[in-house]
């Protein structure tokens, strides 16, 4: 019997041989192996690119790289199609070595095939991935002054700016919003706030910022715009940043743009801000703080943000200055003092500040200058004397004359500068601010404790680092003031754009600082006579040279800095007294000069390009503490022993691409040797180092690091070090572990480790180290694939004391893991002794031997987790380890309390994520996504004897985003008992097969107690569910706010909404309908949908919802009932694609059309598409038109039994009218509609730009409806059988780009006489229309005709660039010869497949031939190209030549009696040389010429 059906089945198949292509199902029979081997091998070459691309994209994201979607999609179809090979490589070890006839022949006939079409899919992949020549571009920076911000202290003044503020945004008519009030008032935190609640209520989709300052530099705005926008801005013109910062913003279709600090009138052209009429959707809001400048800049709503009524500043000051209700005594002469600074925000925080905890005394003495005070020369408006006052006051109390200089010192950088610490710290020394400090490690302490008591004083403010401060620039123009006076000696013109030697300071001989920083100076006098003077920053034009006697009258100079320029250091040679030198970007020459400068202490050349070597001289400077060579690119030598000498070194910097040539041996001669890691040794002071090693070998055997406090060392290739090192970093890439250096690095308090592609370990971090432990704060672990374990702790000693007072580990904060194949464990030994106490963010990734992450005791000691990461670990079964095969009943200790986000990803084995005992635990869980985790069974799991059965509910307070992403039959949350509190945002759920469920445990949260959950739900996405017919259930909809809904690929559901019976006697719902709040609805791919909205829609509005969009609905009928179509005042975008059964966009009722009131139902819809739906009769009745005033684009396609787009009924109020507005309709697109309304109506278009028409029979009553087109720019017509005549009533002054393709009866484009109104006309497109003859057809007026010979040599087409004729056989030549010199801008000419074709241009018969130039040049044509022209003689009729100056491509293609012959001209330029009497010897051949390579020819066999 087998060998019946094995008979039966090797016929049937060599039947199906008989009819496919034999050879190939041949081998499906007999060449089984050939096909498994082509499989494996293809299947490995993937992985490897696979993982190659995997490891980009890691790294992009490592460098917050916005990752490509096209990566992003390959990477999941490479990781699908790899794991959807698993079942092959199954059969393959399944199947039998049978080779003969017998039953498992048709088996393996079936597999090789199945393995052919597999390995083609591998390989397609590949060449794919070989494409992608990076994986990233710079992300979309998310604009941090945007995040909730502490600063906003809301008072009646701000609330009502604020409320007019987002009116007046939400006011089409208003463009321009001017906010004025007086400096320190809160007019920047005001409108930060304002973009925050913009960005959150989705009012723009870009908010940007940019401080202007007083003085604007057009550079800076524009890069802070660019910045926010992820634009690289290359030009460097001014005109050219403009254009490009306009074309980007130009793309946004809606945007506010915040200008803060604004002082005078400014050009926002110049910036590159699109305004007005060139972008409606811009909206510009200004802060200043006079007045004028709202009416200068025509601000449409100027508001006006007053300082703090009395009562209001009371409380700001008491809070700041740490006032209780009970002190009667001092609060009386507290509010005095209050009262005096009037108001103003700033000066009550910094006043309040500054008399926190001092007697009542000092509190009277305050108030008694503050009333006394009296400032005459006040520049600014009267109300800034009060700010001056209150901040000088405030300088006034600061304690020491450290603390007043480092705040002085502060106004010396740009306005809204990021003030870099370090910089500070070299400043001070030219001011011996402390003398009794030796080493630049302590002054730099000093410098962090003077920023820190300036910034409780709210004198400085914080910033996005630790490393640096800012200054408000109201504080910043009290410190100038301040600091400019005879006592302190300051001149301070930094960051105004200064071109020139400032000339208004008359002298410069009492000055003690000067900076000049922050501007761009391209001269400077001869000469400084400057005999005071201690500092001075300069910043110059890169190209300028510093005058060799610019430092003679600067001898008292101690601290200079100078970026930009070119510097002899012979200059210096008489400023003997200099401490601090730091030369940024300078071209450095002369360096042996630095010899003189016996007193430097810090010697800075950082990105000095031009520095090759470092003189020998320089280990002459035995004060030198601080020597500085960061991102020196080019320097490749530093003598040896140059380093050793330098006694006093305390920090050495030497990052960021500088010198990485050490010598690995170390040698006294100067036979070009580099200074070698040995003469580290000698520095007995050392204390901050920065370097990179490359390779081991450069580490001497013997060679021992010094002690070090702060180190960024880096030993192999991949890393950058660039800022100073704050911490002790170690990282190493590429190389193998030199075990001697590590073990020495890590024991001297390493902090930050990361190790990237190191090999041949296996244990990181050895019991030996574990001392060394508790010093780690981060470690990443990447690429290294013989490591087996992490830490391996080993046992506790008992006896000692530390163990037990700082557990091992207890300084972690950051552990990244990601790529270890061999990784079997974390940590290693007991955990008893070991605690995560300040972990916050674990990662893992790809560690495909992990089985588990925590023990149970490690789990208990985690209270400041925050974000845990876990995907692609294959065998990890466990988050928290089950002991002795049973779940471990876990105290109810809070574990995870900080928790915010926990994802998981491809853990194949996972069952479970955690016990529900631990959902207490997890109060501050803010996201969570569980995806292609197939195994899973629940996410929280019960035990018998769990503690929190009883309450049957898990609890998640803060959980505002969940994504669920399986396969598997998991029962949702929790055992199937428990209920969940989930107040979220965000909802996916995506490949569940049981929805059922979990809508089952979110129904506790609908009745009643808990609607307050659901009112927060914005987003819900379902995908790929099995079971879900009913997503939304009545009483669900009752509860839902601010939704978002999107439903793909789920094969069971048919309807989405379900209504019910509304409740007469409720309320509620006459004032709240059903889905009011729904703004956005996606449904795509649900075969069985048979309705949207199941039941009564009375008491239902979608008077939110602003876009619709419906795909692949194969079994809708209808979209709106005719209640659902009045509710719809916010629609904007309505797409409507593949559903077949649709026959109506509004449902007709008893049969009949229904009349629908007049009232507007569609008033904001910009955007209608209709593709695909076979069956739609109509669109939308003709009484609606006056319901659709704001659409700008309507497409409507492949509705092949579509009648009128809009019809009209005998009851409609409009059909006496007879005619159809459209304001605003930009573009228009109609196939296949034989009218766009009732015979006897007409569209009024005066918008209209774009129109495209496809597939109409009776065009002529098609055009007959479109009137009003006099802005059309672009026409395509196809498709048009029956069209002889284009132009007929029509005048298109304004035409761009025409396109007429498939018109077969068409015999001609144009008419002599129309050629003068299409001077406009860019792009000229003719494909496929059979009856062409000529393009240009002569009038039928004679009298025309006996003029066309004089009016063809004028310009015709002025502006046209592009030409494409294709498949048009009748055609005998494009234009008359005459008209070719009326091409002046035309780039590119393909014409092919005119079979009829004799000449590109012909000979006219009205064209005098003494008026034809003998040689006519198109001056800008670019690309030349003819093929398949069998008929084509010359390439113009007549004697003249052409030549193609600019030409850079030609391609001459099958045109065998081409007689033109193309040649080069000495100059370069192309010619076609037309006297030729015989066929061009070449012209059988297909040629192809190019500028850059000149002529290559092949024959027809090659194409």
């Amino acid at each position: 019997m087998a060998l019946e059906t094995a008979g039966g089945s090797i016929i049937s198949k060599i039947a199906e041989l008989m009819v496919e292509p034999v050879g190939r199902q041949f081998r499906y029979m007999f060449c089984f192996n050939n096909f498994v081997e082509e499989f494996k091998e293809r299947k490995e070459n993937l992985a490897l690119a696979l993982d190659g691309l995997q490891k980009d994209v890691e790294a992009a994201e490592r460098n917050a790289e916005e990752i490509k979607k096209g990566v992003k999609k390959w990477l999941e179809d490479a990781n699908n199609e790899i794991e959807g090979a698993k079942p092959l490589e199954n059969e393959i070890g399944k199947n039998g070595k049978c080779f003969t006839w017998c039953p498992n022949c048709m088996r393996q006939f079936k597999l090789s095939k199945a393995l052919a079409k597999k390995s083609e899919t591998f390989r397609k992949l590949g060449e794919i991935s070989e494409k992608f020549k990076t994986v990233a571009h710079k992300a979309h920076p998310q604009p941090i002054e945007f995040l909730p911000s502490k600063e906003f202290t809301p008072s009646e003044s701000s609330k009502e700016a604020l409320k007019q503020i987002m009116k007046a945004l939400k006011d089409d008519n208003v463009n321009m919003i001017g906010l004025y009030g007086m400096g320190g008032v809160g007019k920047t935190t005001l409108v930060k706030e304002v973009g925050r609640r913009a960005k959150d209520l989705q009012l723009f989709p870009e908010v940007l910022m940019a401080s202007v300052s007083q003085n604007p530099n057009a550079t800076d705005i524009q890069d802070r715009l660019a910045d926010k926008l992820g634009l690289d801005i290359k030009e460097k013109s001014k005109e050219g940043r403009a254009d490009r910062l306009w074309q980007r913003l130009k793309q946004v279709e809606k945007m506010l743009v915040i200008l803060d600090d604004v002082w005078k009138h400014i050009d926002l052209k110049e910036i590159g801000i699109p305004f007005g009429d060139d972008h409606r959707g811009c909206k510009i809001l200004l802060t200043t703080r006079l007045q004028g400048i709202c009416s200068s800049m025509e601000c449409q709503q100027k508001v006006y943000l007053r300082v703090l009524p009395e009562d209001e500043a009371w409380d700001l000051f008491r809070i700041n200055a740490g006032l209780r209700d009970g002190d009667s005594t001092l609060n009386t002469v507290a509010r005095e003092v209050a009262r005096e600074c009037q108001g103003l925000p700033i000066a009550l925080v910094t006043v309040g500040k500054a008399l926190r905890d001092k007697s009542e005394v000092e509190w009277e003495v305050a108030f008694r200058r503050l009333k006394n005070s009296q400032f005459l020369n006040m520049e600014h408006i009267e109300e800034q004397k009060t700010a001056y006052a209150c901040l000088k006051l405030s300088y006034d109390y600061l304690k020491s004359k450290e603390t007043k200089l480092c705040f002085l010192l502060c106004c010396l950088f740009p306005e809204d500068y990021n003030i870099p610490i370090d910089d500070l710290t070299r400043y001070t020394l030219g001011y011996e601010l402390h003398q009794d400090v030796e080493s630049i490690g302590d002054a730099r302490k000093r410098v962090y404790v003077e920023i820190e008591k300036l910034k409780d004083c709210c004198m400085l403010l914080d910033t996005e680092s630790d490393e640096h401060v800012k200054m408000h620039d109201l504080v910043r123009d009290v410190a100038i003031r301040i600091a400019s006076s005879k006592e302190y000696g300051f001149m301070v013109k930094a960051g105004i754009g200064l071109k020139e030697w400032p000339t208004s300071i008359k002298s410069f001989e009492a000055c003690e600082t000067i900076s000049l920083m922050g501007n761009k100076l391209t001269e400077l006098p001869e000469g400084l006579e400057c005999p005071q003077l201690k500092v001075l920053l300069l910043e110059v034009d890169d190209g300028l040279n510093v005058p060799r006697r610019f430092f003679e009258g600067t001898k008292e100079i101690e601290v200079l800095s100078l970026k930009g320029g070119c510097l002899s250091l012979q200059s210096l040679e008489l400023s003997t007294k200099l401490q601090s030198l730091m030369l940024i970007t300078c071209g450095c020459k002369d360096l042996i000069w630095l010899r003189k400068l016996q007193r430097l202490k810090i010697l800075g050349l950082m990105w000095c390009l031009s520095i090759e070597e470092l003189p020998d001289e320089i280990g002459e400077l035995k004060e030198l503490r601080l020597l500085d060579v960061t991102g020196c690119e080019r320097l490749r030598r530093i003598p040896v022993n140059l380093i050793g000498r330098l006694k006093k070194l305390e920090e050495l910097l030497i990052g960021h691409r500088s010198f990485d040539g050490w010598d690995g041996v170390g040698c006294d001669s100067t036979g070009g040797m580099n200074a070698s890691l040995t003469e580290l040794n000698s520095l007995s002071q050392l204390a901050v180092l920065s370097l990179r090693i490359p390779k081991v070998e450069c580490i001497p055997r013997d060679f021992v690091f010094p002690c070090l406090l702060k180190y960024h060392i880096i030993l192999g290739n991949g890393f950058v070090a660039g800022k100073y090192p704050a911490s002790t970093r170690l990282n190493l890439a590429g190389t193998s572990l030199n075990v001697k250096t590590f073990e020495q690095l890590f024991l001297h308090k390493l902090e930050f480790v990361e190790m990237r592609g190191c090999g041949d370990v296996s244990s990181l971090f050895p019991a030996r180290l574990r001392q060394g432990l508790n010093n780690l704060k981060e470690v990443i672990v990447d690429g290294c694939k013989s490591v087996e374990e992490v830490f391996e702790l080993g046992e506790a000693d008992e006896g000692s004391s530390e163990e037990k007072e700082l557990p091992l580990l207890s300084s972690l904060t950051e552990l990244k893991l990601r790529g270890l194949p061999e990784l079997k464990c974390i940590w290693k030994g007991p955990t008893g002794h070991v605690s995560l106490q300040s972990l916050a963010r674990l990662y893992l990734n790809s560690l495909h031997k992990l089985t588990f992450i925590f023990t149970q005791s490690l789990a208990q000691s985690l209270p400041k987790l925050e974000s845990l990461h876990i995907s692609k670990c294959g065998e990890l079964k466990n988050i928290i380890r089950e002991e002795d095969g049973e779940r471990e009943i876990i105290p109810e200790s809070p574990r995870f309390p900080k928790l915010e986000t926990l994802r998981i990803y491809d853990c194949g084995k996972l069952e479970y994520v955690f016990p529900v005992s631990v959902s207490p635990s997890l109060p501050n869980l803010e996201q969570m996504t569980i995806a292609r985790n197939d195994n899973l069974k629940q996410l929280f799991y019960g035990g018998e004897g769990d503690a929190h059965n009883r309450d049957g509910i898990i609890k998640f307070p803060q959980l505002r985003e969940l994504s669920l992403r399986l396969r598997s039959s998991y029962s949702f949350l929790g055992p199937r008992n428990f209920d969940a509190q989930l107040p979220l945002q965000k909802l996916t759920i995506e490949g569940h097969e049981e929805v059922g469920n979990w809508l089952a445990q979110l129904q506790m949260a609908i009745h009643g107690q808990q609607n307050d959950f659901l009112q927060r739900l914005e987003f819900v996405r379902v995908r790929d569910c099995g079971d879900v017919r009913a997503p939304f259930p009545a009483k669900l909809l009752r509860a839902l706010k601010n939704l978002r809904v999107e439903i793909e690929d789920c094969k069971s559901l048919e309807e989405v909404f379900e209504l019910g019976e509304a409740d007469e006697g409720s309320s509620e719902e006459k004032e709240l309908p059903l889905l009011s709040s729904l703004t956005m609805l996606h449904l795509n791919r649900l075969p069985e949908l048979k309705c949207i909205w199941k039941g009564p829609t009375k008491h239902v509005s979608l008077q939110s919802l602003t876009l619709l969009d419906l795909y692949s609905l194969d079994k809708l009928t209808f979209i709106f009932t005719t209640s659902l179509a009045r509710s719809l005042p916010k629609l904007e975008r309505l797409d409507i694609r593949d559903c077949g059964e649709l026959k109506h966009v509004i449902r007709e009722e008893d049969g009949e059309r229904e009349i629908i009131p007049e009232s507007p139902r569609f008033p904001e819809l910009k955007t209608l598409y209709i593709s695909h739906c076979g069956k739609l009769e109509y669109v939308f009745p003709v009484s609606m038109s006056l319901s659709l005033p704001n659409l700008e684009e309507m497409t409507i396609s492949y509705a092949d039994n579509l009648k009128p787009i809009f019809y009209g009924g005998e009851g409609d109020a409009l059909t006496t009218v007879g005619i159809i507005k459209f304001p605003r309709l930009k573009k228009l697109s109609l196939s296949n509609c034989s009218f766009f309304g009732p015979n006897n109506f007409a569209a009024q278009l005066p918008s209209l730009q774009i129109l495209k028409i496809d597939g109409h029979k009776e065009l002529r009553n098609l055009f007959a409806q479109l009137q009003g087109l006099t802005n059309l720019e672009t026409l395509c017509l196809e498709s048009l059988p029956d069209m002889r005549s284009i132009w007929k009533g029509l005048v298109l002054s304004k035409l761009t780009t025409l396109e007429v393709v498939k018109c077969k009866r068409l015999t001609h484009i144009f008419t002599c006489s129309m050629i003068v109104s299409l001077v406009q006309l860019k792009v000229l497109k003719i494909l496929s229309c059979e009856e062409m003859e000529q393009i240009i057809a002569k009038d039928d007026d004679e009298n025309y005709q006996i003029l066309l010979g004089d009016h063809l040599q004028s310009l015709c087409f002025p502006n046209l660039y592009g030409i494409e004729i294709r498949k048009c056989n009748k055609l005998k030549s494009l234009f008359p010869v005459a008209m070719a010199s009326g091409l002046p801008k035309l780039q590119t000419l393909r014409i092919s497949e005119a079979s009829q074709l004799l000449g590109v241009f012909g000979q006219d018969d009205h064209a005098s031939p003494v008026n034809v130039e003998k040689e006519i040049v198109l001056p800008n044509l670019w690309e030349l190209s003819l093929e398949q022209l069998s008929s084509i003689v010359c390439f113009s009729f007549g004697s003249c030549d052409f030549l193609f100056p600019c030409l850079g491509k030609l391609k001459v293609h099958q045109c065998p009696k081409l007689t033109t012959k193309f040649a080069t001209t000495p100059d370069g330029s192309m010619s076609a040389q037309s006297e030729v009497s015989e066929i061009d010897e070449d012209s059988s051949i297909n040629r192809d010429w190019t500028r850059n390579n000149g002529w290559k020819e092949y024959g027809d066999s090659c194409l």
